[in-house]
């Protein structure tokens, strides 16, 4: 477990479309296609995306909160300076994206689908993936409350200079999941750690977590 893998390729930059389209609108819209469409500094607060398609799209400096993206597509698509209180993107499948952040409460991506996705910099106090699907999925530089991996299903994971407060990986199956750049505070559901790699430092960190959970007494010499 404390072997250090080889750590999986991270998903690779965007490349946007050259000619975008201002979005054109007021508001977005449930079921709605969005293709190489520019969101540029819009208040999209309370909004509803729900079951909508983004190909090739660039958010700006959107303010996103109380937005519902549940069961949307975003592919190739940049997510840039990404602030909301909440967003709720539960079911929704996401594909070489890049998400860089400034302020999150929380994104809830519970039963998503991420394959290629890079999520950069920023605070986000909860990012709820329990019951995802996660491939090639990437954090770098971030500053994270609480982690929840909860019956995940994650491949070749990565944490690059990430704090994380609490990490929940309750009953989730790990494959190459590289743990060795972040700095974690807790860990709920030591069990699901199996499968992970850490470095021997943060193994010392866990081990009174690890004892707990075992049921272990430790005694000092003497």
């Amino acid at each position: 477990m404390v072997r250090r893998a080889g750590r999986p390729e991270p998903p690779r930059d965007i490349e946007l479309p050259v000619a975008m389209t201002p979005f054109p609108g007021v508001a977005l819209a449930p079921h709605g296609d969005y293709d190489a469409v520019h969101f540029a500094g819009l208040d999209l607060a309370g909004q509803s995306a729900d079951d909508a398609a983004f190909l090739g799209c660039r958010l700006g400096r959107c303010g996103l909160d109380g937005v519902s993206m549940r069961r949307a597509r975003i592919a190739e698509c940049l997510l840039d300076e990404l602030r909301a209180t909440s967003v709720d993107a539960a079911d929704s499948i996401w594909r070489d994206t890049l998400v860089t952040v400034r302020r999150v409460g929380a994104l809830l991506a519970i039963g998503a689908s991420w394959s290629s996705v890079r999520v950069r910099g920023g605070r986000i106090d909860l990012l709820d993936l329990s019951g995802a699907k996660l491939r090639g999925v990437a954090l770098e530089g971030c500053a994270v409350g609480e982690l929840d991996l909860g019956t995940a299903e994650a491949r070749d994971i990565s944490f690059e200079g990430c704090e994380i407060e609490l990490l929940d990986v309750t009953g989730a199956r790990l494959v190459a999941a590289d743990f060795t750049g972040a700095t974690i505070g807790g860990i709920r559901g030591v069990d699901g750690l199996r499968g992970a790699t850490i470095t021997p430092a943060q193994l010392v960190d866990l081990a009174p977590q690890m004892a707990a959970h075992l049921g272990l007494k430790v005694l000092r010499p003497g």
